[in-house]
């Protein structure tokens, strides 16, 4: 599948890989795809997000945000309070007797483009998927970073979904967009 990929969209999944190590996630996740869609050079994807509103920053702050709730999210630590115990104060209990990032997961050591054993989560390897499912159903010979969008919205369920969602981004509008993105890149070329 990955020889179908444009010299953008292996951009993409490069970037996603040292998303996901500045992180210090052991997987790929949705949201680290969506991330490297959000540079430059990832062309219509880029074009599309970025006319929806989007931005790195916003997104990396989005994701750190979701992924500090962790397990336990603001319901959650407002249960917590209520009977006494501040959930950000015992993560910071934490991380001061631990270190820093004690409770995250060790990162996972580089190991080349595409590695094959675990380096993606279920969701971001279903993206993928659905990224050469989208190219064959618009007849592409090629899966570019258009594509990769378009199985992100199509998987629909991942971080990154749920982080569109929470910016107010209608998925079925932003599919229309990317579509007619590629359309417009075909009639050009």
């Amino acid at each position: 599948m990955f020889e179908r990929f444009t010299t953008a969209a292996r951009d993409v999944v490069i970037s996603a890989q040292h998303e996901r190590e500045e992180f210090g996630h052991p997987l790929v996740g949705t949201e680290h795809l969506l991330l490297g869609m959000l540079n430059e050079g990832s062309g219509g994807a880029y074009a599309v997000l970025r006319r929806a509103g989007l931005t790195r920053i916003r997104v990396r702050e989005d994701v750190q945000k979701a992924l500090r709730q962790g397990p336990l999210g603001d319901a959650d630590a407002e249960a917590l309070k209520a009977i006494g115990i501040d959930l950000d104060e015992v993560r910071a209990k934490v991380e001061e007797t631990f270190g820093p990032g004690a409770l995250h997961l060790p990162p996972v050591p580089r190991r080349g483009f595409f590695q094959k054993e675990g380096r993606f989560s279920p969701r971001a390897k279903k993206v993928l998927e659905l990224s050469l499912r989208e190219a064959i159903r618009l007849h592409h010979g090629y899966i570019g970073p258009e594509h990769i969008l378009l199985g992100l919205i199509r998987e629909g369920e991942g971080l990154a979904a749920k982080i569109l969602v929470g910016q107010g981004i209608n998925l079925n509008e932003l599919r229309d967009q990317a579509e007619a993105e590629l359309k417009t890149a075909r009639d050009v070329s």
